[in-house]
């Protein structure tokens, strides 16, 4: 019995430490491991955005107009790994669960980038600033660079839950099944009113997509890859 015991409690130890594991972020992943792919191929013959918006330069994608890319494939739980680097007063984002690419913003969530340090975007709401899951969750931390310098994301999304790095630190840990309503956050706060589908409700089935040009301001993005999670 008591080699039973044993037994019992180093498998349930086993099990716990496994859960942990699958229910955390991405910190620094090494994405030249097996299972890491490129979300685009060179000159994003598997993207799908209008044409003539969106260009790659030497890996580098960056689009003319307000206008999202998209990735061909959908997925369900997945890490995702890229660069991005602002211009004075950019606003753009990383949409994930995105089950409707021709109505997005209410079928999806964003994560947004932005260049806090603009006179715009610093004194904006802080969940419209960058790290946060737009409309609904702001960021913890704030660790983005300046304009004109590359930052780097991880962004961890399993069930409904999504965990964002920014530059190596854990800026962002969202649960979206207690975002239940289409008009208030859980601490509160007023929800954009385009935001109308409760995060709590929405696929998580769906595809990823970039922000273009909005407000005005470009963006640029580089090794974006990805890593489905089992």
């Amino acid at each position: 019995m008591k080699k039973f015991k044993v037994f019992i409690i180093a498998a349930f130890c086993i099990i716990n430490q496994y859960s942990l594991a699958q229910d955390t972020a991405y910190i620094h992943p090494n994405v030249t491991e097996k299972g890491w792919n490129d979300v685009f191929v060179n000159g994003l013959s598997n993207a799908v955005f209008p044409k003539g918006v969106w260009s790659d330069t030497g890996g580098i994608i960056t689009a003319t107009k307000d206008e999202a890319i998209w990735s061909k494939d959908q997925y369900d739980d997945f890490a995702l790994d890229l660069d991005f680097k602002n211009a004075d007063g950019t606003n753009s984002g990383v949409i994930v669960h995105a089950s409707n690419i021709v109505e997005w913003i209410p079928h999806s969530v964003e994560i947004q980038i932005a260049d806090d340090y603009s006179k715009e975007w610093s004194t904006a709401p802080a969940t419209w600033q960058c790290g946060a899951i737009f409309g609904h969750q702001a960021a913890t931390n704030k660790s983005l660079k300046k304009f004109g310098e590359w930052n780097h994301y991880t962004i961890t999304c399993r069930g409904r839950k999504i965990w964002i790095v920014l530059n190596g630190i854990v800026v962002n840990e969202c649960d979206m099944g207690l975002f239940t309503s289409a008009k208030k956050n859980p601490d509160g706060s007023d929800v954009p009113a385009w935001l109308s589908n409760p995060m709590a409700t929405l696929p998580l089935h769906g595809q990823i997509g970039f922000q273009g040009k909005h407000a005005g301001a470009p963006i640029y993005f580089r090794n974006i890859k990805i890593k489905k999670l089992g």
